[in-house]
């Protein structure tokens, strides 16, 4: 079974889309943030890889959904920004736990919902009268492009600017950019340090 549970404004998480759970759960099926399984992911942001899901301490059980027939349990927050969105879901049927790949593909399908949510393509799936959670407070969190430490200031860009092209069609071009960028950002550095 795959779900995903959606945060809204009023911090509850509701059940906005299921593969392999009772389809008239969707919408009905409900959990505070820190409550169950799904709650516990949202709230600490973190995933939750369990071989037997009903006899972990945090399982709360949702008659309408079915999910009774389901052992293994693998729950990834959804993110955007260092802010919890929702929590997707997989279950299956057999006690085992989920490899590191899959829990690695899983954390990657959430973040493609994440920017779903983030630009409303999933609000358009929500019931009238019903706000998701984009408004609470932000803390940012950045993601590692490669090895090392970065410090500084987030800057947010509107409209979003989005990389659609991540390698150069030009070698020489760009890396005749990259230098003439090296070259401005210590002229920069230098003035400031003066």
């Amino acid at each position: 079974a795959s779900s995903i549970y959606i945060l809204r404004a009023d911090g509850v998480l509701e059940l906005y889309a299921t593969e392999g759970l009772n389809p008239s759960a969707v919408h009905l099926a409900q959990l505070r943030l820190g409550q169950g399984l799904v709650g516990s992911i949202a709230a600490s942001a973190r995933p939750l890889n369990l071989s037997d899901a009903q006899q972990h301490p945090a399982f709360t059980y949702l008659p309408e959904t079915g999910e009774e027939i389901y052992n293994a349990f693998l729950g990834v927050p959804i993110l955007r920004a260092g802010r919890t969105l929702g929590t997707l879901v997989v279950q299956n049927k057999t006690n085992r736990v989920y490899r590191d790949d899959e829990v690695e593909a899983l954390e990657t399908v959430a973040m493609v919902l994440a920017e779903m949510i983030a630009t409303g393509d999933l609000a358009r799936m929500a019931r009238p009268g019903v706000e998701l959670d984009l408004g609470r407070p932000i803390s940012f969190a950045g993601l590692p492009f490669n090895d090392g430490v970065g410090l500084g200031h987030v800057v947010l860009h509107d409209p979003r600017i989005v990389v659609t092209n991540l390698f150069a069609e030009d070698v020489e071009r760009e890396l005749e950019r990259i230098n003439d960028a090296i070259g401005s950002l210590r002229l920069s550095i230098d003035d400031m340090l003066s």
